[in-house]
């Protein structure tokens, strides 16, 4: 006997209306899952977006001397202070009374 028979003069037979029932017994539950994957989706992205939310910045007091934070662009730290030497060298001032706002290699 075929699983999906044509309807008779009989009518339905029991074996589709159990085939019928389990189909819809299975969408029904496909689209649950669906439902809550989502639901949970919705949480997590909620958790993370709680998460990410960045500590306020609380600078550290500046070392007696010094002028504040330097910017280096491509630069390594070790040459910087090589380079504000040379310069505090050349202008014949400390280096703690000089302020170097950014460094940056030029090609």
């Amino acid at each position: 006997m075929p699983i999906l028979t044509s309807l008779t003069a009989e009518g339905p037979t029991q074996l589709d209306n159990i085939l019928t029932l389990s189909l819809v017994g299975l969408l029904a539950l496909v689209v649950m899952i669906a439902i809550i994957r989502k639901a949970v989706a919705n949480k997590k992205a909620a958790n993370i977006a709680v998460e990410e939310v960045p500590a306020p910045v609380v600078e550290a007091p500046t070392a007696p001397g010094s002028a504040g934070r330097l910017k280096l662009h491509n630069v390594e730290p070790k040459t910087a202070a090589m380079l504000m030497a040379i310069v505090a060298d050349k202008l014949g001032k400390p280096i703690n009374e000089l302020r170097f706002i950014s460094i940056k290699e030029v090609e």
